[in-house]
């Protein structure tokens, strides 16, 4: 398979590679990993929300988790449905990081930590 049609979403010839329906993007889809580093931000941070970031021809779905103090952390996500089955999972509310935006917390928290040299 070439890179434009990895691009424009063609499968080689007989098969629809390992996720199906799964459209090229230039990104890695979602791991076991990636669940796992979201499940342990919520166990170990109070408030934890979720904003669900859309697929685009550059990466795949993610979720932003943000916690009350504003860190926040990024991860690959299947798609929004994951999002939603892991917001139950894991007890936090879910937003469409579209409609609603990210929370000035968050903006906040990355401001302190440049400043601090950690980000």
């Amino acid at each position: 398979m070439g890179l434009f049609d990895k691009l424009r979403g063609r499968r080689p010839a007989g098969g629809q590679g390992a996720r199906g329906d799964r459209r090229g993007t230039l990104d890695r889809p979602s791991a076991r990993a990636d669940l796992g580093h979201l499940e342990q931000f919520v166990a170990t941070r109070r408030g934890v929300e979720g904003y669900v970031e859309p697929r685009t021809a550059m990466t795949e779905s993610t979720i932003v988790l943000v916690a009350a103090d504003g860190e926040w952390t990024r991860r690959r996500i299947d798609g929004p449905d994951t999002a939603r089955k892991l917001s139950r999972d894991l007890a936090i509310p879910v937003y469409d990081a579209q409609v609603t935006g990210y929370p000035q917390r968050m903006r906040d928290w990355t401001h302190r930590a440049k400043q601090q040299g950690r980000g």
